[in-house]
């Protein structure tokens, strides 16, 4: 995990997966905290905190993550509010949160890990808030990185919306995301299981950067799909992305 999230940090500023991430999830952030008055937010997982920076636009943003590695990390690059921690057990007190995030953890979570970072990340949400998921989707789409980011599973919208509902959340909003780039990721994953996945040392090489134009046309092609997204749900992607609501009562 260290070395996903090592190639992540490499990757985060400039990939074209993360560019199209940020553009599908910051309306959601905007949405899910209209009206709040100085939010609190936190992010489960959060790696080496790249993404606080993204949350600190909407409110007071904090993070946990599992790696040793990651949290060094983000306070060599000068990200505070950053902790080691297990997203099974939050370190924090009920109903401390507006706004809970967990961007690409539940994937790789055993079932019994994953009820319990749900009724975790419930449990420090105030009534009223907000959880926004995102995780890998659909078994078709297995491939190298599954290989390197030590993928459980990859989702349906039935069984996410399943299991968040059975943790008590009330579902807002679930849509597949990627839906532009779903015929090249299938046609490169169906590929690579034909030949045999990669090692785990060998597969890091999905998080590689696109030569400048690829990458400045995917990018381009996510952006518009992030337009689209403002008005519409994509039947079917690599990703999917779920807002989700604690009762207010």
């Amino acid at each position: 995990m260290d070395r996903l999230l090592e190639a992540t940090d490499r990757a985060e500023q400039l990939h074209f997966w993360f560019r199209g991430f940020r553009a599908f999830v910051r309306p959601l952030i905007a949405e899910a905290l209209a009206g709040v008055t100085r939010p609190r937010i936190l992010d489960c997982g959060c790696g080496t905190g790249a993404n606080l920076s993204l949350l600190a636009d909407y409110g007071s943003a904090i993070g946990f993550d599992l790696s040793r590695w990651g949290v060094e990390h983000a306070y060599r690059s000068g990200r505070r509010g950053v902790a080691q921690a297990s997203v099974t057990h939050i370190p924090f007190a009920d109903g401390t949160f507006n706004l809970v995030t967990a961007f690409d953890v539940l994937y790789a979570l055993t079932e019994e890990a994953e009820t319990s970072a749900i009724g975790e990340m419930f449990r420090v949400l105030r009534p009223g808030g907000s959880l926004i998921v995102n995780v890998a989707a659909l078994s078709i789409l297995k491939g190298n990185h599954s290989v390197f980011g030590a993928e459980v599973r990859r989702s349906t919208r039935r069984r996410l919306r399943r299991v968040l509902s059975l943790g008590g959340f009330q579902i807002v909003r679930l849509t597949y995301t990627n839906f532009t780039l779903f015929p090249l990721m299938l046609a490169v994953r169906s590929t690579q299981r034909l030949i045999g996945l990669a090692t785990p040392e060998e597969a890091g090489t999905d998080m590689a950067i696109p030569a400048g134009p690829v990458n400045a046309a995917l990018s381009a092609m996510l952006w518009c799909e992030a337009r689209a997204l403002r008005v519409m749900d994509m039947p079917i992607g690599s990703s999917l992305l779920c807002v989700a609501r604690k009762p207010a009562q």
